[in-house]
């Protein structure tokens, strides 16, 4: 079994691979390392290679005019990115910045075109991950629309309790939320409101926080879209 083997596993498009597929597969990925800080692609810039974290995060994000950052997503382990360029030829849509000191496994376009060809499956789970990713982009944009304020942090942090959070007595637990000012760069707003949303949460006994973990209590999950006048 191959280093990267228990990753691949783990990464959506790849987990129907068999096994002579994830031993294809793992001889085409290139390892590479960026410090914290450094800028792992950038905006508009050809687009070649497909990346998956294998360590560290990384933030996917555009800036304003005003400098003004705008996060679009968070990296992990096991997520990856770049795929879009692969597949329409097209510039990089964002920046991807590494949060932490990265490592990544780059499969370069050639190399991406010959393995779909042998296991068009992958092709089809890329395919069903970008439906994904764009069903969630649409939701971002009709939280932007209609939600307010606390209506925003609430649905970000159900979104990351479904994608990273573990299951307990009293809720779900998120081990390592994003810091405030990463919120607001998601939802659009400053620190200090999301500061102030998640302090009432709290103080409703909505939500727990200690330290960079937090908990969410099930009559949080359990209510519906949630307001300022709600708290």
């Amino acid at each position: 079994m191959g280093k990267y083997r228990d990753l691949l596993k783990n990464v959506s498009i790849f987990a129907e691979l068999d096994e002579p597929g994830l031993d294809d597969l793992e001889r085409l990925l290139i390892p590479r390392s960026y410090s914290k800080d450094s800028i792992i692609v950038g905006h508009e810039e050809e687009g070649d290679s497909l990346y998956i974290i294998s360590k560290g995060k990384a933030k996917a994000g555009l800036l304003g005019e005003s400098g003004r950052e705008v996060i679009l997503y968070l990296f992990k382990p096991g997520d990856f990115f770049g795929e879009m360029s692969l597949l329409d030829d097209e510039p990089r849509s964002a920046n991807v910045q590494a949060v932490e000191d990265t490592e990544v496994l780059v499969l370069k376009r050639d190399s991406f075109h010959r393995h779909i060809r042998e296991y068009p499956q992958t092709a089809l789970s890329i395919l069903k991950e970008m439906s994904r990713r764009l069903r969630r982009a649409d939701g971002i944009i009709g939280s932007l629309a209609l939600l307010d304020v606390y209506g925003r942090v609430a649905r970000l942090l159900r979104e990351l309790a479904e994608r990273d959070g573990t299951e307990t007595e009293e809720g779900i637990l998120i081990r390592e939320r994003p810091t405030q000012q990463d919120i607001a760069a998601m939802i659009g707003t400053s620190r200090e409101t999301v500061s102030r949303a998640l302090s009432d949460f709290a103080r409703r006994g909505f939500v727990e926080m200690s330290g960079r973990s937090i908990l969410l209590r099930h009559n949080f999950l359990r209510s519906g879209e949630i307001s300022r006048s709600d708290v």
